[in-house]
């Protein structure tokens, strides 16, 4: 894996940062990560080859890796970053992991088509870059160091909709965008009414209620938190008969 060893930020005495917890465990929320690969499988068990993720917010690559090899023969992953540096470590973490199946982008999603200026951290110094904020928050979480979102100050990058991309089939939705959650299943409305993919959304810096009154009006009726994610499975969506919940724990059957 392509890590920067700055990719690290201490706050109230807790240590965060993806490259951090692959330099330190070599591995990145094993146990999120398999879960995911289950639910990529059973999409497969129940729709056939030709599965589709979309890795949104991908950093480094962690999941597409994983997604890509395992789906090897009868899978596809799409990722997207929006930061370039970062961007380049995770091209070419799929190119050395030989992950044929899976594609990056720089680019971020979004509710639209356009361009979103974002802004520039210092990559040499020690910051949790996945933590970043595109898009200045109320209550932005620092990094680990001063960032500015002055105009001017940050570098334009494209800006994408799942719903541009007319996409004929999607089974797996995970959005790990700093905040601009909404924003993206917005942008997404169309393709979650017509494809139906399972989605693990990040709730961390968005609203939770709001996420599922959205999903809601577009078709998903179980919704599952899995700190700081929530796991929402459509009405119309086979695999809503193996998922369970016990004591806070989701099982699949």
């Amino acid at each position: 894996m392509i890590v920067n060893r700055n990719d690290v930020a201490v706050k109230d005495g807790f240590t965060y940062g993806v490259g951090h917890q692959l330099l330190n465990t070599s591995c990145f929320d094993a146990g999120e990560i398999a879960f995911v690969l289950q639910l990529l499988e059973l999409r497969r068990h129940h729709f056939g080859d030709g599965v589709f993720a979309i890795d949104g917010g991908a950093n480094v690559g962690v999941h597409s890796i994983e997604w890509a090899r395992r789906m090897y023969g009868w899978g596809r992953v799409l990722s997207f970053e929006a930061q370039e540096i970062v961007y380049y470590a995770l091209a070419g973490n799929l190119a050395i992991n030989n992950c044929m199946n899976a594609r990056a982008k720089l680019a971020a999603l979004g509710e639209r088509v356009g361009e979103i200026e974002i802004p520039q951290p210092d990559y040499y110094a020690a910051g949790s870059f996945g933590s970043l904020e595109l898009r200045e928050m109320k209550d932005t979480l620092s990094i680990g160091q001063d960032v500015s979102y002055a105009s001017g100050r940050g570098v334009k990058v494209p800006m994408i909709s799942i719903d541009a991309l007319q996409l004929e089939r999607v089974d797996f939705l995970k959005i790990d965008v700093e905040g601009m959650e909404l924003d993206v299943l917005r942008g997404a409305e169309e393709t979650l009414k017509r494809c139906a993919p399972v989605i693990l959304v990040e709730t961390l810096k968005t609203d939770a209620q709001d996420i599922r009154k959205l999903l809601a009006d577009v078709g998903y009726a179980d919704f599952y938190e899995i700190a700081p994610n929530m796991l929402a499975i459509s009405e119309r969506d086979p695999l809503r008969q193996h998922i369970s919940q016990r004591d806070n724990v989701l099982y699949l059957g």
